[in-house]
């Protein structure tokens, strides 16, 4: 669909002169300052990535806790599955703020199927990019962009927070390595044909022996189980096991002894992504609830016209906006090239601070029926913790933002 509608020329223009972010200096009266566009100023191309989306609603997957192949089909067909792979390579080579937009706007209908687009932009994709030679570039980013599925495999049993205390193991055997050890909370697995699997070439090397492999699944990965989680249930999440695969020498994904540099900057990278995914999650809610607000009466008057209630919807209102201007303005930070470690933190830790406040406030503001499956932001309340865990847990972020403020300071 966005292949249809965007022409290669009208994309690689785009690339070439999106707009650069507001940094512009306070006060400043200069024309070139005055230019500068808001954070929500969007391109054509952005804009178009935004309004694509509205259809991937599937509540029945919640239940069943099974992602709808059908959705997974229509993510690939509308191009949302390479939003920054290049056109030649089957791609819609958009920004990465349009990447960004998407999983927003996913969110606010499915914080499932947002993580599961997430994912497989952000990291996987990303990480071939970026990373990988141009063999497997070839090779590997037209099928992530048309019809198979990535997941990003570093998580271990022993490994959350410290990722890089990971025990899988690669041994070199002639022109192959052999793959043994177990992975495990690894999104997107249950579907995934792709998987990025960090493992260490020699335990005595420390972090400076992991490396990233790229497996395939009939290379002999197995699902060993696949976890029933609080929210975000359709999205699989499942623990791996790596027994004796075998994966060529010129799957390794940079360069042998280099997984840490890979799995450091990409996630940095990422938590952006979880970010826009709250903050889509916070808006769906918070989307839902309003309108209940000014269709039920109490005393004579709509609930949303109490002075209590008015103070509430309007702080809300505040968080998500705020939530989302972070996020937003770290997206930009990263596509222009500058540091972005440091705004990526506060944009996770906000926002998901944010869909845990947005979520239980909407439940709330719905009484009775808010606690029922009738209305869908029970649903936002249980997807909306997951935030504050994956992908670097607020208190890693607190600690990165601490690092970050304290170099600041101090120098």
């Amino acid at each position: 669909m966005l292949r249809s509608i965007i022409s290669t020329a009208a994309r690689r223009q785009f690339a070439a002169s999106a707009p650069k972010t507001l940094r512009a200096a306070a006060f400043s009266t200069t024309s070139a300052a005055r230019d500068q566009p808001s954070l929500h100023t969007l391109s054509e191309d952005e804009q178009m990535m935004k309004d694509t989306v509205a259809r991937f609603a599937r509540e029945e997957m919640d239940e069943s806790e099974q992602m709808d192949p059908a959705v997974i089909k229509g993510l690939f067909e509308t191009g949302l599955m390479g939003v920054e792979t290049p056109a030649e390579l089957g791609g819609a080579e958009a920004s990465f703020l349009s990447a960004i937009l998407v999983i927003e706007e996913l969110a606010k209908i499915d914080p499932s199927v947002s993580v599961l687009c997430d994912v497989h932009n952000t990291l996987v994709n990303t990480v071939f990019r970026t990373f990988a030679s141009d063999h497997l570039k070839t090779k590997y980013l037209p099928q992530l962009a048309e019809e198979k599925l990535g997941c990003f495999c570093l998580s271990e049993a022993g490994s959350g927070s410290d990722a890089f205390a990971l025990q899988t193991r690669a041994e070199l055997k002639g022109d192959h390595y052999v793959l043994n050890g177990s992975k495990m909370w690894i999104t997107n697995s249950g579907e995934a044909d792709v998987f990025l699997v960090f493992a260490t070439v020699d335990p005595s090397l420390g972090y400076k022996g992991i490396t990233c492999f790229v497996v395939d699944r009939d290379m002999g990965v197995k699902i060993a189980k696949k976890e029933k989680k609080l929210g975000i249930r359709s999205s699989s999440t499942c623990q791996l096991a790596f027994d004796d695969v075998v994966v060529p020498k010129e799957n390794v994904l940079g360069e042998v002894g280099k997984g840490y540099k890979i799995a450091i900057e990409i996630l940095n990278e990422g938590r952006i992504g979880i970010a826009a995914q709250m903050v889509g999650l916070a808006q769906g809610a918070f989307d839902h609830a309003m309108p209940y607000l000014f269709q039920r009466k109490q005393f004579n008057s709509f609930i949303g016209d109490f002075q209590a209630m008015q103070h509430q919807y309007a702080q809300i209102a505040v968080d998500i906006e705020a939530a989302r201007l972070l996020t937003y303005n770290a997206a930009r930070l990263k596509e222009e090239g500058k540091p972005f470690v440091k705004e990526a933190a506060m944009a996770k830790l906000y926002a998901s601070q944010v869909a845990e406040r947005a979520s239980s406030k909407a439940v709330e503001w719905l009484g009775g029926v808010g606690f029922t499956r009738e209305f869908p932001v029970e649903k936002f309340y249980r997807d909306c913790k997951i935030g504050a865990i994956y992908e670097g847990t607020s208190n890693i972020q607190l600690q990165t933002i601490a690092k970050f403020l304290r170099k600041e300071y101090s120098e």
